[in-house]
């Protein structure tokens, strides 16, 4: 049986290895049950304590709105999904082993989106994340990447073809490098990569980031992606979607192994 974009197990559970191929092909790769239910539905509780301090309970769909950003919490929870031995292995393979930073909290934003049929706001444009903070304020990132190895998508919720899943554009990592290049060192603000790609890489093929609470999504720090509206499923989707920090980037000259060193320089012979 072919195993595409997902971890699979070779030795052990956590001694697992990343479909390579696949994630450079098409931007990511899938951590199933990176973390066990039980911890995800104690995320969903402290997230609900979180979502309290914006004016929405949990008992009154009245209070709820498309979509409210909440800081990641931190707690044992989250402490746990984030030192998943899945995912260190994983991370390892696909960034180097002892070039990612460690970390004891999950970290980044929660867009907890709600069932509704309203445009969600911010996010919901195609846009490549940024890596760190640039002369204008905001996140900008260069042809290294440099700060992020990975953009991680923890589902502390199930979250089904319904459940305003986000979009990833399937190869778009591969059309970025080139339009970076340019800007070296310094780097471009994020928010205007998305000026410059050609409209057609936004045709390609695209996959949703849907699965089990405890699944963990990690792709490529250039991948494509977006929100979707409208939310139809029966309950909130609640993802953090932190980096993967690694301080120094990628070396582009051939002598970085890592998938995702190799990524970008096969994006560099890409046409931007």
């Amino acid at each position: 049986m072919r195993v595409n974009r997902v971890l699979y197990a070779r030795e052990g559970p956590h001694n697992r290895r990343v479909d390579v191929d696949g994630f450079m092909r098409d931007g990511y790769v899938v951590v199933r049950g990176a973390f066990g239910a039980d911890t995800a539905a104690a995320c969903r509780e402290i997230i609900w304590e979180s979502l309290a301090g914006h004016g929405v309970r949990r008992d009154d769909p009245a209070t709820w709105r498309p979509s409210v950003d909440v800081p990641c919490p931190s707690g044992a929870p989250f402490t746990e999904a984030a030192t998943s031995p899945a995912l260190a292995a994983a991370y390892d393979e696909l960034i180097g082993p002892g070039r990612w930073t460690r970390r004891t909290e999950v970290g980044g934003l929660i867009p907890v989106r709600f069932p509704s049929e309203d445009h969600p706001g911010m996010g919901s444009g195609y846009h490549i994340e940024g890596s760190y903070d640039g002369p204008d304020g905001g996140y900008w990132v260069n042809v290294r990447s440099r700060g992020r190895g990975l953009l991680a998508l923890f589902l502390f919720s199930d979250t089904g073809p319904d459940d305003a899943p986000t979009r990833l554009v399937k190869g778009s990592h591969l059309h970025i490098p080139p339009i970076l290049r340019p800007y070296g060192e310094t780097g471009l603000n994020g928010a205007e990569v998305g000026a410059k790609w050609r409209p057609s890489v936004l045709c390609r093929a695209t996959a949703h980031a849907t699965g089990r609470a405890g699944d963990v999504y990690l792709c490529h720090p250039f991948v494509i992606h977006t929100a979707t509206w409208p939310h139809r499923g029966p309950a909130p989707r609640m993802m953090a979607q932190p980096a993967v920090h690694v301080p120094d980037g990628f070396a582009l000259d051939g002598s970085d192994p890592s998938p995702v060193a190799r990524a970008i320089m096969t994006g560099l012979a890409t046409p931007a």
